[in-house]
């Protein structure tokens, strides 16, 4: 700040410190904005996440009205619980898919190991309760019937979290940053070890299938998709981690690729498979119904002339 002195005055003029600010301020911004869209993962792979996560929530909220009529109409215990866990989860990944950049940016990995164990967590949970109404054959709606696998479910996932938690925090193992990927043999060989299990399971719900116990599955065309989908996908997801765990590019693309797969389309086909129907039998009784007055009406009666 320059001084003019006259006659012992002293006279200020103020002159801007930084008159670039509005120009650093804007290049900021939008390299922040480039950042979380291009850099860590890319562009693609932030693209297809947050697209695929935000189309999903969109759909469930213009559903969402039609929807809560017949839940309150049906008064399924395990479709209420089950819809109000899509919606928790389906928001819980739509947050962890736009905060991608978190696992790129220093200061934010504690927070993105939690956000990253919170969401694969739910979503866990959610497949692990399906496969336990698979194995009970059949929808269940009573409370006790609700308690069962959703109480197995809580069982499992939270030895699952606790496990993690210990690599996480108990020895420092950074399970959910892959960009120090090699270094960490010890977290390969934990998803490794959680893939062979998952794809365990749906192979032998596979085998029972083409068995003489499949009249213990439900005889549903959605669930046996769902499995072969499931069983395919965390096949593909076994052999990359084996694969990435020995230090291959490839392993650690492939692996990559299964994780957006996971994240972007498995709530969708959750939702397919299991609430769609569901939510549909209002219209079909409905058409039902009103195919039935029209032929008692006589409107049919034509046809068979």
């Amino acid at each position: 700040m320059p001084n003019l002195h006259r006659k012992g005055l002293v006279l200020e003029i103020p002159v801007s410190q930084n008159p670039n600010s509005t120009l650093e301020e804007r290049t900021f911004v939008g390299s922040s904005v480039y950042n979380w869209l291009f850099e860590c993962h890319g562009f693609l792979h932030n693209a297809i996440l947050i697209l695929a996560s935000l189309a999903f929530v969109l759909y469930l909220a213009f559903k969402a009205k039609k929807s809560l009529r017949k839940l309150s109409n049906g008064r399924s215990s395990i479709m209420i619980a089950y819809y109000g866990c899509l919606w928790l989860f389906s928001l819980l990944n739509l947050v962890w898919s736009c905060l991608q950049a978190w696992e790129c940016t220093p200061g934010k990995e504690l927070a993105w190991n939690i956000l990253s164990l919170l969401t694969t967590s739910g979503m866990l949970f959610m497949e692990v309760s399906l496969i336990a109404f698979l194995l009970q054959g059949d929808y269940a709606g009573g409370l006790e019937d609700l308690t069962r696998p959703f109480g197995l479910s809580a069982l499992v996932v939270g030895l699952d979290i606790i496990l993690k938690a210990l690599y996480l925090f108990g020895f420092g193992i950074p399970l959910f940053i892959d960009s120090n990927e090699e270094s960490h043999h010890m977290k390969w060989n934990l998803w490794f070890i959680h893939r062979l299990v998952l794809t365990s399971i749906y192979g032998l719900i596979l085998f029972m299938y083409h068995s003489k116990w499949r009249e213990r599955l439900p005889a549903r065309p959605a669930f046996y998709k769902y499995i072969v989908i499931m069983f395919i996908l965390n096949a593909l997801s076994l052999f990359a981690s084996a694969l990435t765990g020995h230090g291959t590019g490839f392993g650690y693309w492939l692996y990559s690729t299964t994780i957006v797969c996971y994240h972007s389309f498995y709530l969708p086909l959750l939702y397919v498979t299991f609430l769609a129907d569901f939510f549909q039998e209002e219209d079909l009784h409905l058409e039902s119904v009103y195919y039935s007055e029209m032929k008692d009406a006589g409107f049919f009666d034509d046809d068979w002339d």
